[in-house]
């Protein structure tokens, strides 16, 4: 009960945080629509961390799936411009990393 009473509370400030919306497409979200994403994913040696954790809808999760930030931003710059603008209360690393892949991949397209 604890477990499911923190996660929850976890959720409700992590979508507060990213300001109701997908940190990735910038989609408005209900908080039964958001998912819970993990910016640097746990398979890769991420943690449940506060400025590890953004609201996602389920189609950008899935897209992102374990790819590291870097990579889903190299591919797909539009969501690191999303995920810089959203992602207020990520850790600044991963949103300097962010900011990096998409000036690479707008340079490299250009």
């Amino acid at each position: 009960m604890l477990a499911q009473h923190h996660k929850r509370h976890v959720k409700r400030a992590t979508f507060r945080d990213c300001g109701r919306r997908c940190v990735y497409c910038g989609t408005s979200l209900g908080l039964e629509d958001a998912t819970l994403d993990h910016v640097f994913p746990l398979s890769k040696g991420g943690n449940h961390a506060a400025g590890n954790l953004v609201a996602a809808c389920s189609a950008c999760n899935q897209l992102k799936g374990a790819m590291l930030p870097t990579e889903f931003f190299a591919r797909y710059p539009w969501a690191g411009a999303n995920f810089m603008r959203y992602a207020r209360a990520v850790h600044r690393t991963l949103k300097r990393g962010a900011r990096r892949a998409v000036s690479l991949a707008y340079a490299e397209a250009a």
